[in-house]
């Protein structure tokens, strides 16, 4: 038999493989039969040499278009076979039924006070402000009357990247570069996440805070005490009572502390027969600091402290996030467990 009529006894013959695969494991099998580097096709083309050379160009051409052929066979047989497998897959698939829906996911806790924050002060007539996380001594320390050898800055266990750069400790920075590049009036309320070394059960070394500032003419602390109890009763509810208590903070004065009826036991001071563990009994919970600017900080941005007075405050928002939400670990906040942000 030539050359030429055992290439083309090959279409036929892969034809017959090609219909006897039931799987794409068989069709591989038949293809590397055919079409291998040892296959059938090969082992005719490997005698080429012993034709004479007036004859082997009519073979070369006739090899080119068996391949041809039977590379189309190949792949004519392999989508048909891909189909059926993916009809078998599918088989007992309704395709009418509704799919998984894709889970949601839902709003930080901290981002959801932050925002409900903003709103109530924005409705006061409050503007946002933000400003750098990383922070120059000046601005963090300095411009609020807290100089060098202050002892108040021992308290801010501060994050230190040179000697007159660190992570701000507080807010407060920004009310400084506000003043610093506006005339008063102003009213601005600052979220943003604060840094201090310190890290243990209630403590994190990156929290939130949100600090406010009013600066005007005859600003008083009756301004100071109507605006954080209309904003704590925004957030904890219209019945919740609200104190103030004298205190110290190098960059107000006079300085007080702000304290709210426990919403855990209601004021009670215990739920039931047992002392409320997070007013230790005595019915009320700090909320946050406060109190008229001290005219140090006005010197410092360039005010006047004889024609203008204003009142400041901060407080943390993952203490108020706990409060509101009966959150009882402050770690929770942190782990990213879905089971807990899904709450929310």
């Amino acid at each position: 038999m030539s050359l030429i009529a055992e290439l083309e006894k090959l279409i036929p013959d892969l034809r017959t493989e090609l219909i006897r695969a039931c799987s794409l494991q068989e069709l591989e099998q038949a293809r590397v039969a055919c079409l291998g580097r040892k296959g059938s096709l090969a082992r005719i083309m490997a005698r080429l040499p012993e034709l004479a050379p007036t004859e082997r160009p009519a073979v070369g051409q006739k090899a080119n278009e068996v391949k041809t052929r039977l590379t189309e066979l190949m792949e004519q047989r392999t989508a048909e076979l891909e189909a059926l497998e993916d009809a078998r897959r599918l088989s007992g698939f309704d395709a009418s039924l509704p799919g998984r829906a894709p889970r949601q996911g839902s709003r930080h806790p901290t981002t959801l006070v932050i925002e409900e924050i903003c709103d109530i002060f924005q409705g006061l007539g409050y503007e946002v402000a933000s400003g750098p996380e990383v922070e120059a001594d000046y601005y963090n320390f300095e411009a609020l009357n807290m100089p060098p050898e202050h002892p108040a800055r021992d308290m801010q266990d501060t994050l230190y990247i040179t000697d007159r750069i660190l992570m701000r400790t507080h807010t407060s920075p920004v009310q400084v570069r506000t003043m610093k590049s506006r005339k008063p009036p102003l009213a601005v309320i600052v979220p943003g996440k604060v840094y201090r070394r310190d890290s243990d059960l209630t403590h994190t070394p990156m929290f939130h805070q949100i600090e406010g500032l009013m600066v005007g003419r005859d600003v008083s602390m009756a301004q100071l005490r109507g605006t954080l109890t209309v904003f704590l009763r925004g957030v904890f509810g219209l019945e919740t009572r609200v104190r103030f208590r004298p205190s110290f903070f190098p960059f107000t004065e006079p300085s007080a502390e702000a304290d709210i009826s426990c919403c855990i036991c209601g004021g009670r001071g215990h739920s039931g027969e047992d002392v409320c563990r997070v007013c230790k009994g005595t019915g009320w919970v700090e909320i946050l600091g406060c109190g008229m600017v001290d005219p140090a900080v006005f010197e410092s941005v360039g005010y006047d402290p004889e024609e203008v007075t204003g009142f400041a405050f901060g407080l943390g928002v993952e203490r108020v996030a706990m409060l509101k939400y009966g959150i009882g670990d402050l770690r929770m906040f942190f782990e990213n467990d879905a089971r807990f942000l899904a709450q929310f």
